[in-house]
This record gives C-alpha cells, sequence and structure tokens, in this order.
C-alpha cells in the first residue's frame, strides 16, 4: 500500500501479534481499518482477504488458515511440515498482514490470493 498510515497500521498490527498474541478487540478493529486504506487504494484483492481474515476470526477466535506453502510438499516430508511454523496462528496472521505493504510484487499477491481461496473454502 502507498499511504504511510496503512504501512505504520500493518507494522503496529505485527508488532502487536508479537506482543499479545492474538487478540479479538484491537486486532479486528485495526484488520478493518487498515481495509478502510485497500479501499481508498482500490485494491480488491486486499479488501477482501482482510474482510475474510476478521470475520474468520471473529467466528473461529484463531487464524487456522496456515501459511502458503513456496513448494509442493514432498511425501517424506509431510509428517514434519505439520510441525512447522506453518501452522502457528500468530505467524500465518503476520504473514498475511505483512503481504498487503507491498502488493505490487507478484510472489505478495499470489500468497494473497492463496489465503483469499483458503478462507473463502473454510
Amino acid at each position: 500500500m502507498e499511504n504511510k498510515k496503512a504501512i505504520k497500521l500493518v507494522d503496529k498490527i505485527v508488532t502487536d501479534l508479537d506482543k499479545n498474541g492474538i487478540n479479538k478487540d484491537t486486532l479486528i478493529d485495526d484488520l478493518k481499518s487498515l481495509r478502510e486504506f485497500a479501499l481508498e487504494e482500490q485494491i480488491p484483492l486486499v479488501v477482501k482477504v482482510l474482510r475474510y481474515t476478521y470475520e474468520h476470526i471473529e467466528e473461529n477466535d484463531s487464524f487456522l488458515i496456515p501459511i502458503p506453502d513456496d513448494e509442493p510438499v514432498e511425501e517424506d516430508e509431510e509428517a514434519t511440515a505439520d510441525n512447522t511454523s506453518n501452522s502457528d496462528p500468530v505467524e500465518s496472521l503476520k504473514y498475511l498482514v505483512s503481504l498487503t505493504r507491498s502488493v505490487n510484487n507478484k510472489t505478495n499477491v499470489a500468497d494473497l490470493r492463496e489465503y483469499r481461496d483458503a478462507l473463502k473454502d473454510f
């Protein structure tokens, strides 16, 4: 995102997640505020992902979507893949929020699309 206030809000959300974990009260309000910046900048993918994210947190009291995989998981690695930070709710949410900082990056857009699809299918 281009807006300096939006970038500061992204940093605040990530810092709050580090300090407090998933605190629904402030987190949902911050995500809604961040979504407003995305609406102003007309970034529909970010708008949708953020809405799906705070609705998911409201319903589940956590963030249950893992970080998208960079590469397909080999069968030998499947058992260990479940125990990585990819399934940590705080780490996954921090990653999702940090993706919104730079939506000009193709990798970020691809990962945001994966999050969107995973949230929609959850």
